[in-house]
């Protein structure tokens, strides 16, 4: 069988693809997604915010939220509708610098702010729209690495599978924070924070489908941190670390991962690596916690930014940013391998979002 097909009224699956205008791209394009091969037909595209790094669909997956902007953040939704995106409303100032994340929380749109090192959250109206005033929490503190760490770089931020809690990723500072939502509407409060491997600059996390494994993948380090994930107290307690990449340190190629994806059915877990431009397959059929390297495949272009897989988990794709192109896969069910299909000229691509 292909990848689910879109619960919309008259709208097959749809890719949603975001781009960095400071690079080329071209705004967000929408891509019909065959069901058997995976492969993408552009349909439309519109303007996006300058630079749109990072997409999200609301809990009901009929509006697409994007951030980004040249400098002062800004977020926009989108109501997908067969003919394409419809805008609902113009765009909201995060008040953050330098979005690159973004994900819905009930009724909370939560962006990660990378410069300013801030996590933002936005009302989200009946409608789907959000709404400011933007509740902003800090972050403090640095790392080792006087270059990329002198100050807090919040990159990732997303609700644990509770929905209690949100799990706030800071690249400046190595650690994650879990935070509370406000009740009142503020901003989130801090509730604990893990420190993480100094200097290795955690990125992402992803969280296994059984709800209690988290996954900690690291840019400035190519390694992954397995962490048991406490919902009950709100802890993330690290258990141990996977290297990454290729190995080799003869090729003289700094490598940067960007981004941990678990497909539904939790047996694999896929890392993107920059600069050698890798896809890295973890087969976790010893169990969540003990991931171990299968295998690993070129990525098919340059700087795979982002992932993302089909319903099924039949098919993988992946943002290739330096390149200019989304590449796609059909992957073995027993093990998870990728193997390539096809590929699909966008300039600067930085992300997608499957509908």
């Amino acid at each position: 069988m292909g990848d689910a097909a879109s619960t919309y009224p008259g709208v097959g699956q749809r890719a949603h693809i975001g781009s960095f205008a400071s690079g080329g791209g071209g705004g967000i394009t929408t891509a019909a997604v065959d069901p058997l091969t995976g492969a993408l037909t552009v349909l439309s595209v519109v303007d996006g915010l300058g630079d749109t790094p990072c997409l999200a669909l609301s809990a009901d997956r009929q509006v697409l939220y994007a951030v980004g902007g040249p400098d002062q953040g800004l977020a926009a939704a989108y109501r997908i509708t067969a003919d394409g995106l419809a805008p609902l409303g113009a765009p909201v100032p995060v008040d953050g610098l330098g979005p690159a994340h973004v994900s819905a929380a009930a009724d909370r749109l939560l962006i990660a702010n990378y410069t300013s090192g801030t996590v933002s959250a936005l009302r989200i109206a009946g409608d789907g729209r959000p709404e400011g005033p933007a509740a902003v929490l800090g972050h403090r503190g640095r790392g080792p690495d006087p270059e990329r760490q002198a100050g807090p770089h919040a990159h990732h931020v997303t609700p644990d599978p509770s929905g209690r809690w949100v799990l706030s990723v800071d690249l400046g500072t190595d650690s994650v924070r879990v935070c509370e939502p406000d009740p009142a509407g503020g901003p989130l409060r801090v509730r604990a924070e893990t420190p993480l491997r100094a200097g290795s600059g955690p990125r992402e996390v992803a969280f296994h489908p059984r709800g209690d494994v988290a996954y900690v993948i690291h840019e400035l380090e190519p390694q992954l941190t397995v962490c048991r994930w406490d919902a009950g107290a709100g802890r993330l307690h690290p258990t141990g670390e996977v290297a990454l990449g290729s190995g080799d340190a003869t090729t003289g190629v700094r490598e940067y991962p960007s981004v941990v994806l678990v497909p539904g059915g939790g047996r694999f877990v896929w890392a993107a690596i920059r600069g050698s431009d890798l896809i890295t397959t973890l087969s976790l059929s010893d169990g969540p916690e003990k991931p171990r390297i299968t295998d690993v495949v070129s990525c098919g272009g340059q700087w795979p930014r982002h992932l993302a897989a089909g319903p099924s988990g039949r098919h993988l794709y992946v943002s290739n940013e330096w390149s200019g192109d989304v590449t796609w896969f059909e992957t073995d069910p027993d093990t998870g391998r990728p193997h390539p299909a096809g590929r699909l000229d966008v300039p600067a691509a930085a992300c997608v979002v499957l509908s």
